[in-house]
This record gives structure tokens, sequence and C-alpha cells, in this order.
């Protein structure tokens, strides 16, 4: 067999065995533009209504908060009120004791109050997320293979993209609706103490307005790029992780490292520039607030003192000044913290985009129930992945009559694994048909549950043995489970061992050996009751005395289904009813 080279065995993805990003060699860099990919661009007008959408589903602790959200503003008026007349009261030798006490209750309240808030907006963000990560994980179990979404795009999109979704629904959401209602409230209720300093903070809301609108055009361009070299980075690490055997195989560890170097550099440097322009936008907004207080207190401080180089219609006492004064900041404070939460919408909205990327497919009928095992039919089946150099399987015919063995032998690359993962719509039918009881494959619901696997990699659980035997039929007794262990020759290797059947296993499987592994795979097949049996490569790597006591346990497994067995062994295939050589 000829030996790949280093360029081909890292980038040639499904056909080599290894998910590399669709095609790209592994030890090439990400070079393109920093700008998020066609894939997981979205209209802008979807991505809000897909927010709102997902908002709906915590509306109920989002209404919470925005009225304790309203509540606060009115225990910041009863602050300032407070505060006010105890000055004036000190003042002017009055009793100021029961005052003292209102200004600890609105303080000890306001406290109250955002902690309620803040903690029925983390309820509706963790429902909201719930809701997003269900939908998406959805999605991706139902995405074709050969899909142009690589797997660290959704991953990305599933982890990072459903946790940006946290400070949206938690922060900016009740400030947006604070800084839209607070403000103007308080404005009216400080125009009955002062027309004049009303006035001028209202005058002072429009630079504010407008300084936050043009921080938040530059943080939304940022935040979108920043979310995309995220995806990148992400995508890259997962990639090279995958391909880790070929990479130490051809000794290219220097070169993945620096690759690895530049993709974290960029993401740090768009981080950076985020932060920029959030220190920025927080600079600009601190200083417009800070203003607008001053002149409310320059213009209550010479209006006391009846320094005021013009006239104006009023004539403020120490009570009134006070309270206009006190009253100040609080207008502001609420556009303070939405302009400190924006990023969060920003980040949101990146996210939800490529949650929206997302590949959804079409409704699919329920899934076939067989009640004797079917009979399945290949004909002109070609297997091409996407921009592989040429066809996995190409014009391909075979029949699998019902209940037999049909054994596939061939080299490693020759489609073995992909026909079986055609069945289970793991693998891209590019032409042809397949027929399952004169049924079309694309007309039938997901097979899965229709077919017990065996394969050479047995995923293992942390859990017990039992629960790992049971892993695809957990309805299982104890005793189909003893059984089913029992049929493979597991039995002695359990009596042997501290616990038995309820030893525990890591997610590794330590301490079970190769043939303990198949065992334990065959022993999942035999125990769940499906029609078809799907086996890849039950005894590679295994020892000849090893193979041979794992015949038995096959040929049990096999026993009265349609099974189809991809492997390298002759001794496996001399198991079979038909044995089919592909080149």
């Amino acid at each position: 067999m000829i030996a790949p080279t280093e360029s081909s065995a890292l980038g040639r993805s499904g056909r080599a065995g290894l998910d590399t990003d669709q095609g790209r060699p592994a030890g090439t860099a990400y070079t393109q533009p920093m700008q998020a990919r066609p894939s997981l661009i979205a209209d802008h007008t979807l991505v809000t209504t897909r927010l709102k959408d997902l908002t709906r589903a915590g509306a109920s602790p989002l209404r919470r908060a925005r009225v304790l959200i309203l509540l606060d503003g009115a225990t910041a008026t009863a602050f300032a009120a407070a505060l006010a007349c105890a000055i004036d009261a000190l003042a002017t030798g009055k009793e100021f004791w029961g005052w003292l006490v209102l200004l600890v209750v609105a303080t000890v309240a306001r406290g109250v109050m955002a902690k309620l808030a803040g903690e029925a907006g983390a309820r509706a963000a963790a429902v909201i997320k719930t809701l997003a990560r269900a939908d998406a994980a959805s999605a991706l179990a139902a995405r074709k293979p050969g899909g142009a979404l690589s797997s660290g795009d959704a991953t990305t999109a599933v982890v990072e993209g459903v946790e940006a979704l946290d400070g949206h629904v938690s922060r900016f959401l009740p400030a947006r609706f604070a800084a839209a209602a607070t403000p103007l409230a308080l404005i009216v209720v400080a125009a009955f103490a002062s027309p004049i300093a009303a006035a001028i903070l209202l005058g002072a809301l429009l630079p504010f307005i407008i300084a936050m609108a043009l921080a938040g055009t530059a943080a939304a361009a940022e935040s979108r790029a920043q979310f995309a070299a995220l995806e990148r980075l992400s995508g890259l690490f997962l990639d090279r992780v995958r391909a880790l055997p070929v990479v130490l195989a051809f000794q290219a560890e220097q070169r993945i490292t620096r690759d690895l170097a530049r993709s974290a550099d960029e993401l740090a440097s768009r981080t950076i520039r985020v932060l920029r322009v959030a220190f920025f936008s927080s600079g600009a907004l601190e200083f417009f607030a800070a203003l607008s207080v001053a002149l409310v207190a320059v213009y209550c401080g010479f209006n006391l003192l009846r320094l005021l180089p013009f006239p104006v219609p009023e004539q403020l006492d120490l009570k009134r000044a006070f309270f206009v004064l006190a009253l100040a900041p609080e207008v502001y404070l609420p556009m303070r913290r939405l302009a400190a939460a924006y990023h969060d919408r920003q980040a949101a909205e990146a996210a939800t985009a490529s949650l929206i990327a997302l590949p959804r497919s079409e409704p699919r009928p329920a899934a076939p129930t067989f009640a004797a095992p079917p009979k399945i039919r290949f004909s002109g089946v070609t297997i091409r992945y996407p921009e592989a150099d040429a066809a996995v399987l190409e014009d391909f015919d075979l029949e699998v009559p019902a209940g037999k063995i049909v054994a596939l032998l061939g080299h490693s690359g020759s489609g073995k694994t992909s026909l079986l993962n055609l069945l289970l719509d793991l693998a891209p039918l590019s032409a042809g048909g397949v027929l399952v009881d004169g049924r079309p494959l694309a007309e039938l619901g997901a097979l899965s549950g229709q077919v017990a696997w065996a394969g050479q990699h047995p995923l293992i659980t942390p859990g017990s043995i039992a629960d790992n035997i049971a892993l695809a039929h957990r309805v299982a007794t104890r005793a189909q489970i003893e059984a089913a262990a029992e049929r493979v020759g597991l039995s002695g290797a359990l009596a042997a061992r501290v616990g038995g059947l309820d030893a525990w296993l890591d997610e590794r499987g330590s301490g079970l050996s190769g043939g303990e592994r198949r065992r334990l795979s065959l022993a999942r097949a035999i125990l769940k009751p499906a029609p078809i049996l799907l086996m890849d490569e039950p005894t590679a790597n295994l020892d000849a005395a090893a193979e041979i006591e794992l015949l038995d346990a096959i040929r049990e497994a096999a026993r009265g289904r349609t099974t189809l067995i991809a492997t390298h062994s002759q001794a496996v295939a001399d198991l079979a009813d038909h044995v089919v050589r592909l080149a």
C-alpha cells in the first residue's frame, strides 16, 4: 500500500478518516480576512427575530425583572427625598431621625431589588439557553453528512454561541427596559422640584444617546469579527487534535504549534479591539454623565447663592436643591448600565447568526419498524466526501439477503466503513439508491433505532459495566444484561473482576482489555432488539487467539439478523454467508 503524503493524510476529510476542516491541509493557517464566513452570515432582521423568539420563552422571569427595575427607580426617588429632607432638617435644627431611617430603608430596598432583578434575569437566561441549546443540538443531530459546516464551527455555535445569550438576556434586556423608562420618569419627578434642572438633565440626554449609538455601531462590527476569530480558532484546534496521530507521524508539531499560536494571537488582537471600543464608549458616556451632573450642581449652587447671571422663574431652597442634585446621577445610571451591557447584545447577535446558520433538515417520517430482518439492496451507490480527491465508492451494487451475513473485505480506504455509515445517515449518498425491504432509504426515517452497532472503537461512558452494556437499550432488565454478557463470553472476565457487572468504568474504559471491549460492544449489540446488525472491524488489532475466542460471540450476535460486517480478517469473513471484496 502506498504511504500517503503529508498533505493528503492531513487534508482528506472523511476518506482518510480525519475530519479536517473541509479538506484543508492540517498545516495550513487561517489566512482569509477576518470576517464572518458565508455559512455564518445571517440577515440582521433574521437575527433580531430569532432573538425575540427565544426571549419569549423567558417572558415570565423577564417581566419580574422589569417590575423590580421600575421599583428600583421608585426607591431611588425615595432615597433622594430622604437625603434631601435629612440634610434640610439637620441644617434647620429639626428632627431628622425619621428621615435617616427612611434613607436606610431605601438603601436596603435598592440592594434587595437589584438582587431579585439579577436572579430573575438569570432564570430567564437559563430557560432561553436551554431552549437554544436543545434546538442547536437537534439541528446538528439531523444535519446531513458532507455539509459545509465544519465540526469546529458547530462546536463553537453550540457551546460559545449559546452561552453568549446569557448576558443579552440577564443584563442587556433588563438594562434596555430600565434605560427606556426610568430616566424620563426621574426627570419628570425632578421637574416638580426644579423645572430648570430637569430641562438640563433632559438636554444632556441627547449627546449621551448619540455617543451610545456611535459606540454601539463600532462595537457591533468588532464583536462580529471577534466571534468569527473564535470560531476559526476552535475549528483549527479541533481539526489538529483529531489529526494528532498524523501530525506526530510526520513530525509537524512545530508548524502546527505556530499555526495555533498565530490564530490565538489574532483572537487576542480582536478581543483587545472589542475592549478598546468598550473602554472608549464607557469614557465618553461617563464624561457626558459627569458633565450633566456638574451642570445641575452649578445651577443649584448658584441659585441657592443668588448668583445666577441671568433671571430664572424659580428660587430653590436647600431641600429642593439637594433632592435634584441627589436624583441627577440616578437619571443616567440606567443609561450607563445599558452601555456596560451593550457588548452583551453584540455578542449575542454574532452568536445567534452562527446558531441560525446551523443546518436544518427537512422533517423526516417516523422511524420504521421491521417485524422481521429486512433485505437491503445497494444500487449504483456512489459515496463522495466534500473536496475528496475521488469517490470512496462508485456505482456500487450489493444485495444483502434478509437474515443473512455479508462480509465486506478490502484494504483501508476502500469504502467498507463508509458503506456502513451510509445506512446510519453518516455518509453522503452522492448517486444511486439504497432500498430497505423495498423502501428507499431517503423515504425512511432514521434507521438508528433499528440498527445494532458493534465498532472497532466501542463507546465507553462513565458508569458500571452493566450500564455500558445497556447503553443502546436502557429498559433492559438485569437478567437480560447478564444473559447478553454470558452469550459473548464476558462471564469469566466479570467473575474475576471486583464488582462484576457493577464494576465502575471511566470514559476510557480503563481496566478493560481490547478483547473485553469488543465483547462488551457485541453484548450491547445482542441486547438491543434490532433486526439489522452492523459491525466495523470487530476483531481489528487483536491477536490470533483473542480473535478466535471472539468468533463465537460474533456469530451469536448476528443470529437472526441482517448483518453487514466490514473486516480485514479472513477468519471473520468465513462466518459470512456471502463475501464481497472491495477494490
